[in-house]
């Protein structure tokens, strides 16, 4: 965890206490009056600090306080102040800062999320403020609008140019934002000024209005409405309790969450809609906007500085009645939030894995629990963690059967590889690549999906066997033939693709192995080149070509104008998406995610080819699935064909409860890592030294991550398994607290792992 936010302290109006130097503390019976202060560093607490004389502070105070030679925001903490730091070497705060104060459901969060994840609350409190801009006074932003009688037929070309823009939309302009509009120079805006033609206003800040009238209801089913009616009363009535709110892709889940979501609008409260970043679309957030009329506000790792800073602030000033966001808008500053809702709620992209490792889903129980409010799950493949919960009681379940309007499910087959393999150097079946050629002929659209990005997961040496691995990561290069680059997806290592093998020297002998979507689409390209004149239009859909909302809504755009045949994609497609020309979808790898150990790979690879299946037949066309497998046999499989959820969710959960594991049990991970093998070694073997022991739990390792080097590190894992009675929290806090690794090691906890790398 680096830096903090570090802030810049200005003397405040009408107090001329505060200066650079510091403040003077206020004595009261002989004793300076201190507070506890948390601020943004992965420190274990809060520090005290001296209040200076005339100030009033209470717990959420957003305050600037120095620590050594920098100033840095911190919130006056719940509790009482630690008290051993003598009053004459107190340092006081600096300022108060001009931002809401922290509320106390929020606070009780951040040490809600450090005690669950063994993080110094620290760390969480970073998440809190990982805004430090919307934490000073805001700026006033500058825009211009028409001086009265300013008339186009007066004026030269260019400035008629302005004019004209101005009539038509006559509202506060950024001057930039009007010259792009106008098509003119930033000189001639200047000018204009200059000569009285524009006047300046102050602009309100950006992405922060909600003016707008609801649009209408929708036309909901009577299941939809029977739902929908259940949630609008739990947040009339208010109070805690969770809600999963599941069925078939396409039964119009979002349209009833929404009804919920306007019920907390219409009583003056906030509230969050969480979603992968991935479901993200730009298609997500125009739902939104046709059912409230305006968009949501928008939280996410690609939301742009200022546009940050504005949200932030808007949200903590209760301007922002509606935010959509990715994980870590879980802990934006709301004053007045009265719903949560987590959308794709099975998805492992609510799990942070870097720094403070949460999982978003979970903590936002908390968070609605802590507030006293509703929470929403939302899946159609929901996880077994919440299965559990709806079976133990705990959270309440409304299902909808069936899609929404004269959709129909899906046929799903599955294409035994045995039986039908694909011909030499292709990877679509005969029976695949005839329903591609069916469904392109009808003139509808073709989805094939294959969890892989780039053209081969690894590329080797015919003549000697030389295969092209990362240096810093126990993983192969993966060819992106686009660019011409090996690239490692774990570190972010790259090279180019070698004319001759760096082992034996030999040229034309690198061989790509195995698809990636880039194969798959020049094989396409190939084999439907008689589609239609010009070739079959492929849009190629992962991380590598799609950027940031736009990039989606462009794509998005191209798909529902019928400007693209067949799209081939990764994991990025298989949610938030609604294509109603889309008929087919074909998996070109159904086992890919069924590989290796990991505990949940069979649920996984269920949810995520269920989703993708789900793009297909969305209108008034049937929709078909073709999975390609070489295990037809595997339940995955079965459950897939025969539609039969809810027999592979009571094998699934016969399997986890026989064997204690989760939902059934607790895990919490351990990872050593050291950028010398001998030092994590060392490290492992400590904490195997260490363990604890009990009837109730087992210390499994310490062995060799799957991803044993990762970024120039060498990794070892041991893992707790124990009963659902046991307090892991306390068990590991203690086991590490007697437990001295090599100051080169590092120790990292992962309390409910969710990846096994």
């Amino acid at each position: 965890m680096r830096g903090g936010s570090q802030v810049k302290v200005a003397p405040m109006d009408g107090d001329p206490t505060i200066d650079a130097q510091g403040a003077k503390a206020k004595r009261q019976g002989g004793a300076t009056r201190r507070v506890p202060v948390l601020l943004p560093l992965p420190l274990a607490g809060p520090y005290d600090y001296a209040v200076p004389e005339g100030w009033e502070v209470r717990p959420g105070t957003l305050v600037a306080a120095p620590l050594g030679g920098r100033m840095l925001a911190g919130a006056v903490w719940h509790g009482e102040a630690e008290g051993s730091v003598p009053d004459a070497k107190l340092r006081p705060l600096a300022a108060l800062l001009p931002a809401p104060p922290m509320t106390e459901p929020l606070m009780r969060l951040v040490d809600w999320v450090a005690h669950w994840t063994l993080s110094p609350p620290g760390a969480v409190l970073r998440m809190a403020l990982s805004v430090p801009a919307a934490l000073a006074e805001p700026r006033i932003r500058a825009g211009v609008v028409a001086a009265p009688g300013l008339d186009p037929a007066t004026l030269p070309k260019a400035r008629a140019k302005v004019a004209e823009v101005l009539a038509e939309a006559p509202v506060p302009w950024a001057p930039g934002d009007l010259a792009r509009a106008a098509g003119v120079g930033a000189g001639v805006i200047k000018a204009m000024r200059e000569a009285g033609l524009l006047l300046s206003v102050a602009l309100p800040d950006r992405g922060t209005s909600f003016e707008a009238e609801p649009g209408p209801p929708p036309v909901l089913s009577p299941a939809q409405a029977e739902a929908a009616a259940t949630l609008r009363a739990a947040v009339a009535r208010g109070g805690s309790g969770a809600t999963l709110l599941d069925g078939v892709t396409g039964s119009g889940k979002t349209e009833v969450y929404l009804e919920a979501v306007a019920e907390a609008v219409a009583r003056g409260r906030q509230a969050l809609v969480l979603l992968p970043e991935i479901a993200l679309s730009a298609q997500v957030i125009e739902r939104f906007r046709a059912r409230f009329g305006a968009a949501p506000a928008v939280w996410h790792s690609e939301v742009g500085g200022a546009r940050r800073r504005d949200t932030w602030r808007a949200v903590a000033e209760g301007r922002a009645p509606i935010v959509v966001g990715a994980r870590s808008a879980l802990f934006l500053p709301f004053p007045a939030l009265g719903l949560i809702v987590v959308d794709e709620e099975h998805e492992t992209a609510f799990k942070q894995e870097d720094g403070v490792a949460y999982h978003a889903r979970d903590m936002a129980l908390v968070r609605a629990h802590l507030t006293d409010i509703p929470a929403i799950l939302v899946s159609a493949t929901p996880s077994l963690e919440t299965l559990a919960n709806v079976e133990r009681g705990r959270h309440a379940r409304l299902h909808l059967p069936e899609r929404h309007g004269s959709a129909g499910m899906p046929h799903v087959e599955a294409v035994d590889l045995r039986a039908t393999p694909p011909g030499r150097g292709q990877f679509l079946s005969p029976p695949l690549a005839e329903a591609v050629t069916e469904t392109l002929g009808k003139g509808e659209q073709v989805l094939l999906f294959l969890n892989r990005r780039g053209y081969a997961p690894l590329t080797l040496c015919r003549s000697c066997g030389h295969r092209f691995q990362c240096p810093n990561c126990t993983a192969w290069l993966v060819e992106h033939r686009y660019v011409k680059r090996l690239e490692c997806h774990h570190c972010g290592h790259a090279e180019p693709v070698p004319e001759a093998c760096p082992e034996c020297g030999k040229e034309g002998t690198l061989t790509p192995v195995g698809p990636g979507v880039e194969r798959v689409a020049a094989e396409c390209r190939e084999r439907f080149a008689d589609h239609r004149e010009g070739g079959v239009r492929i849009a190629e859909m992962s991380s590598d070509t799609i950027h940031g909302a736009q990039g989606a809504a462009h794509y998005a755009r191209m798909i529902e104008e019928r400007e693209v045949d067949l799209i081939i994609g990764t994991q990025l497609v298989a949610k938030g998406w609604h294509f109603p020309h889309l008929t087919l979808v074909g998996v070109v790898d159904a086992d890919l995610g069924l590989a290796g150990g990991d505990l949940r790979a069979a649920e996984r690879s269920f949810q995520v080819l269920h989703q993708v299946g789900g793009r297909a037949g969305r209108a008034e066309h049937p929709g078909r699935v073709l999975l390609q497998t070489w295990a037809p046999e595997h339940p995955v499989m079965r459950a897939l064909v025969s539609g039969d959820i809810e027999r592979f969710v009571a094998e699934e959960m016969g399997e986890r409860r026989a064997g204690g594991w989760p939902p059934f049990g607790r895990l919490a991970a351990i990872i050593v890592s050291a950028p010398e093998m001998p030092v994590a070694d060392e490290a492992a073997a400590a904490l195997r030294r260490t363990a604890p022991e009990g009837e109730a739990f087992r210390i499994l390792g310490p062995a060799p991550a799957p991803l044993a080097i990762l970024r120039g590190q060498h990794r070892r894992r041991l893992l707790l398994k124990a009963a659902r009675s046991v307090d892991v929290q306390a068990l590991l806090e203690d086991w590490l607290s007697r437990t001295e690794v090599p100051r080169a090691a590092r120790v990292d906890v992962d309390v409910d792992p969710v990846s096994f790398l």
